[in-house]
Order: C-alpha cells, then sequence, then structure tokens
C-alpha cells in the first residue's frame, strides 16, 4: 500500500507515519509538509517532501506518477496562526488537495477534520448529524474544508474523521502549560468548577480510526465519523488523576466562569496568552461525542481512556524534557510560549 500524508512532520502526522509502518511495515509512504522533517523520527520506507497545499502546481508534482493507494490529508494551520492563513490552509489548501486527488485519479482520501466545527453547543452527546457552527476562524475554516470535501464525495470517496482534543507521547502545545505547572505542584486552575465531562482522545487511538477509515471499503468509509474517548469522567476527577499520578502536590482548584473567561479573552486580544477562545470557552461546559457509528461500522475501540491518555502524555513530557531546549513555536510538537500564565502560575504555588 502506497500512502501519502499531508501534514507529515507534525504531531499527527508523525504518529500516522508510524503506525501505519507498524500495522503493515511494506507500506510506502510519501510525507509532505512546509516544516522540516526529523527524518530519523520516521519509517525508512518513507519519502520526505516541502510542499504547501496552498500550492496547487506544486502538490500535483509532487504526488503525480507515485501510484497512491491513499492520501490522508492532516495538515492545517492551528488556532494560532493568523486568520488569513488559517483559511488560506485549512479551506483553499483543502480544495487544492482534493482537485489534485481527483485528477490524479487516487482512490480514497482521508481528511482529518476536528470537533470544533460543533462549536459551543448545549446538547451532549453530539452525533454526526448535529449542525456545525465553529467557533472563532479555526473552527469557522473546519467547517469550510468539510463543505468543500462534501462537494467531492459523488467521485471520491472521502472519509471525514472528526476526532476531539488529541494528545499523546510528543504532544506539547497547550498540554506542555498543564504539564508544566503539575511538576511544579502548582494548583491547577480549571474554569468553573470542574464537574463538566471533557472528552479527550488518545493519538495512537485516533490513528487506529484514519488506519480504518484508510483501508476499510472505500464506500463505506465515504462518510463522517467522530472519535474520542470512550472513558472519561469529570474535569476534575481526569486532572485529578494526574495530579495524583505526578505526586507533586499539585491539584485541581475551581474558579469563577463569569471572572475567568473575560479575563482571559482580555489576555488573548492584547497577546499576553496562548488560550484562544475554543480553549477557554468550552473548558467549564461538557464537551463530548458520540462514537457509537465508528465503532458498528468500522469496528473501531479506544484503548485508553482520559486519564490514561493524560498520564501517558505527561510522563513523556518529564522523560524528554530535558531535550526540549527553550524554543517556543505554535504547533503541537514544540511549547507554547505561556504570557501572562506565568505570573499567574508564580501565585499557584
Amino acid at each position: 500500500m502506497r500512502v501519502a500524508i499531508t501534514g507529515g512532520a507534525g504531531f499527527l502526522g508523525y504518529h500516522l507515519a508510524n503506525h501505519f509502518a507498524d500495522r503493515a511495515p511494506d507500506h510506502h509512504l510519501t510525507l509532505l509538509d512546509i516544516a522540516d522533517f526529523i527524518e530519523s523520527d520516521y519509517p525508512e520506507a518513507s519519502e520526505f517532501f516541502t510542499c504547501d497545499v496552498r500550492d496547487r502546481d506544486r502538490l500535483r508534482q509532487t504526488l503525480e506518477g507515485r501510484e497512491l493507494d491513499c492520501l490522508i490529508h492532516a495538515a492545517a494551520a492551528l488556532p494560532l496562526w493568523k486568520p488569513r492563513d488559517i483559511f488560506s490552509t485549512n479551506v483553499d489548501g483543502t480544495r487544492n488537495v482534493m482537485e489534485v486527488c481527483r485528477e490524479l485519479q487516487i482512490p480514497r482520501v482521508v481528511y482529518i477534520s476536528s470537533t470544533a466545527v460543533y462549536g459551543i453547543p448545549d446538547v451532549h452527546p453530539l452525533y454526526e448529524d448535529h449542525p456545525m457552527e465553529g467557533v472563532g476562524p479555526y473552527g469557522e475554516s473546519k467547517v469550510q474544508a468539510e463543505e468543500v470535501c462534501q462537494r467531492y464525495q459523488d467521485d471520491l470517496p472521502i472519509a471525514i474523521i472528526r476526532p476531539k482534543t488529541f494528545i499523546g507521547t510528543g504532544r506539547l502545545g497547550v498540554f506542555q502549560i498543564l504539564y508544566d505547572w503539575v511538576e511544579s505542584g502548582c494548583r491547577i486552575p480549571v474554569i468553573g468548577d470542574g464537574s463538566n465531562r471533557y472528552q479527550l482522545l488518545e493519538v495512537d487511538d485516533l490513528c487506529e480510526a484514519i488506519w480504518l477509515a484508510a483501508t476499510k471499503d472505500p464506500q463505506i468509509c465515504n462518510d463522517v465519523f467522530n472519535v474520542g474517548a470512550e472513558e472519561f469522567q469529570t474535569v476534575r476527577e481526569d486532572v485529578g488523576a494526574l495530579c495524583e499520578y505526578a505526586g507533586t502536590g499539585a491539584r485541581v482548584m475551581g474558579t469563577p466562569a463569569w471572572l475567568v473567561k473575560p479575563a482571559l479573552a482580555l489576555l488573548e486580544a492584547l497577546h499576553l496568552s496562548p488560550l484562544y477562545k475554543w480553549v477557554y470557552g468550552t473548558a467549564d461546559t461538557d464537551s463530548f461525542v458520540a462514537v457509537d457509528k465508528i465503532k458498528q461500522t468500522l469496528g473501531w475501540a479506544a484503548q485508553y481512556s482520559n486519564a490514561d491518555a493524560l498520564i501517558r502524555s505527561y510522563q513523556w513530557y518529564l522523560d524528554h524534557k530535558h531535550e526540549l531546549g527553550s524554543a517556543t513555536g505554535v504547533t503541537h510538537r514544540v511549547a507554547w510560549n505561556q504570557g501572562a500564565l506565568r505570573l499567574v502560575k508564580a501565585i499557584m504555588r
């Protein structure tokens, strides 16, 4: 099987490449990204290409003649990017990918969307037919990108995967902030009292969902599928399990949402905090999706709970902290600049 992965240098792309190689060692992988690859992190049967999905000609040139069996479109501009880059990458880039796949007669595509397409609903669990209403440029761009995919599904089997927030080994970004605070033995402020249920997803479970969507009958995969942990508790319980595992004295502390949310919105507007609206806007509400469809249609099952995923990711952070250096950025594979949150951390000890 010959598979191409856009966004191959990212957190998900890295895990996907290794998951596919584990599942079928004879796979040949074509990895595309605008970021640099650490080639030693990837399976031997991998080729690496610098390619921006917004450059349609370069994309076609890279994929032409490769006789692909499947393309996994995981490239995306994340919420900390500038709005114009978010829309051009997530919407225009997705359109380019679908056009090139149709032209080159690539037989199937797996598109990685997000449960951000549901906005901040007041009904749970969320099923795949729930209305889409994205929050902020990222959520809006994901809605538009799905609409692009839907226009191609009559001619090209496209599995649209909507994962919950996924974490795992190598995940930094906003979760590195949590791990840093837990390691320091701080009180961990949650928005509200922490009694809401917020579903996460272990990246290995997501990779298995994508594997199934890339290898099962393409006609049954030509659909939309939620993916999320099957076992999760309240925010207070899941973060509390992480704190207990760490044994540093860190503990969960509730905060008044009516006060904290406007404060975080102000810090975001002033570019003093890396937390964006989708993070703090949903932090005190229930947020979980139904996974019945992917279980029944593709035979998927989660292996990890929320607490398992948090603990595995935290332990990786501890084991590799000395290798991370002080550089910060805006992707999931690097730390984020905590900004004003460092001051908050100082008083939470």
